[in-house]
């Protein structure tokens, strides 16, 4: 039977087991976690030096920031590593991701905890999203 904090622990982070096994193909090992999915903290972001590092356009992949990229706190990494494709879903009902695909190519300053970091083509796209609760789930 479990305690009532390792319920609301269950509850806040509704993670279910992946439902994939990894292929030798696989990026990153984003198949292996295909189906698992957590509710976070959503904010966004873009490139801008005092927002990012010193190379603003570059994610901690290499790869250059564009729409459908997304920084995932590093204790997410866990989760969902580099190169995993990943469903968001807005919970509060502001935003409509439904149909778009992103992936984790970047991820976010050490202190921040359970969340995920949206990527957006201009500074007041960022400002003007804000934050939100919503639920990311790992695509096949």
């Amino acid at each position: 039977m479990l305690s009532v904090a390792a319920l609301g622990l269950l509850s806040v982070m509704a993670l279910s087991p992946a439902s994939a096994q990894a292929t030798s193909g696989d990026l990153f090992g984003a198949s292996r976690v295909a189906g698992r999915s957590a509710v976070l903290k959503a904010t966004a972001y873009n490139s801008l030096p005092n927002q990012t590092d010193s190379t603003p356009h570059i994610t901690a992949t290499g790869t250059r920031t564009r729409p459908g990229v997304i920084a995932m706190s590093r204790d997410m990494l866990k989760l969902f590593p580099y190169g995993t494709r990943v469903s968001i879903q807005d919970l509060s009902g502001r935003y409509n991701f439904s149909g778009r695909v992103f992936i984790v190519e970047d991820t976010m300053h050490a202190r921040k905890t359970n969340q995920v970091d949206i990527w957006m083509p201009t500074y007041r796209e960022a400002i003007n999203f804000g934050t939100s609760t919503v639920r990311v789930t790992a695509l096949r």
